[in-house]
């Protein structure tokens, strides 16, 4: 069981931030989250998202399903999570509900922000078009200043250039979309694109270039900058697996197996790679979940490691999607000004799960800042939050000083946390010794003082590694101690 100090106090656009104030037993398991919190969302269509979670190390962890939650958390309570798209759909139309469609526009508007989601000029003043009509409607131009888009911050190097474009398509194409109709039109424009649904994972290639892997609806992509340098599908990957740092794609292209060969920054890295790929060839690959079998990547040098996908496939949840006949939940957009209530934690949300949408942070993790080299949108810079007028600046101002002492708090408690555990595995080191010798020195003393004669004992007395070991070395300790012994009792007048 839980208990009834789950809340959420901030959600970043598609990323909702759950933060687990609660002391789950050994056996609760993951699917117990997931299903509260699309529970609490009135979520049928839950397949897509996932829980993700970033360990002390920073290495990011999808929440698995069928294992405890405590087994899995390195960290301390209270745990911080993040439900996020975790499959893309191949074909967003065919998504039922418009609550899915707009949780994955929210998880796409958030991968446009941190470059993510790379596209041409045509596409990223098109993609951020939609954002404004969804989030503004049309254009007025009593109320929309010449510099509005401004305000919104969609794209890691936002140009004069790509903001008047963007407002041009938003005053002649988009006019008379409400936002469920913008936000539509601006999947049918992503999931066209190459980065659509990839997760970059850094390595390096055989040749020790930076590269990043990814998994699609497709396939297994590879990039190098902006440029898709290989793409194998699902129905060509015969084998995925990882030994230590290396991981390993095996399959057929041009009717020739392929083997490419990948290394990662550390072994968890790499199991993390090798998990994302299979479950996604899962999901996207076989027609039903009965298919599903218990994968492996081990080999004599290496631990092996075993996972199973578990949770429907693709096709399965398509179909089931197709059979919702319930009234559409309504779905409740935020305003701008309950954002800033979120991200300074003015609007408390405790004992209760409020699920909805925030603004995407201002600073991309650095791994997305490596994916954005060579991009076509360029580098990403840090900029400071927007300028704001009145209290919504001081809101803004406040955040950041809130995310830093935030920040200073959890390094001083994970620095605390790694201390503790070198103290504790010392003093288990010291433990283990003495216990040792409290063995080891009776054990010898009974050998080599004593007239006990057991068999065992004569046969090992009778060994020439023994006997060298007695004459050459404890008898000449025995005597050099009893002499100093011998000293010291003379010195204080005893017999």
């Amino acid at each position: 069981m839980v208990s009834n100090a789950l809340y959420i106090p901030n959600i970043e656009c598609a990323v909702i931030t759950v933060c687990c104030v609660f002391s789950p037993q050994r056996e609760t398991k993951g699917q117990f989250l997931v299903d509260h919190v699309c529970n609490h969302y009135s979520l049928l269509e839950k397949d897509y998202f996932g829980i993700r979670y970033v360990d002390p190390e920073k290495q990011r962890h999808w929440l698995e399903p069928n294992k405890p939650i405590v087994k899995q958390m390195k960290s301390q309570q209270p745990y911080t999570m993040c439900f996020r798209v975790k499959f893309y759909p191949h074909e967003p139309m065919k998504i039922k509900e418009e609550l899915t469609r707009y949780l994955l526009y929210l998880q796409l508007k958030r991968d446009v922000y941190h470059g993510r989601l790379l596209c041409p000029f045509a596409d990223a003043a098109y993609l951020g078009a939609c954002i404004v009509q969804a989030e503004l409607g049309d254009y007025d131009q009593d109320e929309h200043p010449p510099d509005y888009i401004q305000d919104f911050k969609l794209f890691p190097k936002q140009s004069l250039k790509l903001e008047r474009k963007i407002i041009d398509i938003h005053k002649n194409e988009l006019r008379g979309q409400c936002s469920a109709v913008a936000e539509l039109h601006l999947l049918q424009r992503a999931h066209n694109l190459e980065t659509y649904g990839v997760d970059p994972h850094p390595c390096k290639d055989f040749t020790g270039s930076t590269a990043f892997l990814g998994f699609t609806a497709t396939g297994f992509v590879v990039f190098q900058g902006n440029k898709r340098i290989h793409l194998l599908k699902w129905a060509d990957v015969n084998k995925l697996k990882f030994e230590g740092k290396t991981f390993y794609v095996i399959g057929i292209q041009k009717e020739k197996k392929l083997v490419l060969t990948f290394h990662t920054s550390t072994p968890a890295a790499c199991k993390h790679l090798w998990k994302c790929g299979v479950e996604n060839q899962a999901f996207y690959k076989c027609a039903k979940s009965s298919q599903i079998k218990t994968v492996s990547s081990s080999n004599i040098f290496f631990k092996g490691s075993r996972f199973r996908y578990s949770g429907r496939v693709a096709k399965e949840v398509i179909e089931a999607s197709s059979k919702i006949q319930r009234e559409p939940p309504e779905v409740h957009r935020i305003s701008e000004y309950q954002l800033f209530l979120f991200f300074t934690g003015l609007l408390a949300l405790k004992d209760s799960v409020h699920l909805s949408p925030l603004k995407p942070s201002t600073t991309p993790t650095e791994r997305e800042l490596e994916w954005l080299e060579g991009s076509a949108l360029g580098q990403h810079k840090e900029e400071e939050a927007p300028t704001r007028p009145g209290g919504e600046a001081q809101l803004v101002r406040a955040r950041v000083v809130g995310r830093s002492m935030l920040g200073s708090g959890l390094r001083l408690l994970t620095k605390n946390e790694r201390v503790n555990t070198c103290v504790l595995s010392a003093v288990r080191l010291i433990a283990m010794v003495i216990g040792v010798l409290l063995v080891a020195v009776p054990m010898l003393l009974l050998l080599l003082e004593s007239d006990i004669d057991v068999s065992f004992l004569h046969e090992i007395r009778q060994t020439p590694e023994f006997e060298q070991f007695h004459y050459e070395y404890y008898c000449p300790l025995r005597r050099w101690i009893l002499c100093k012994i011998s000293m010291v009792m003379e010195r204080l007048g005893w017999d």
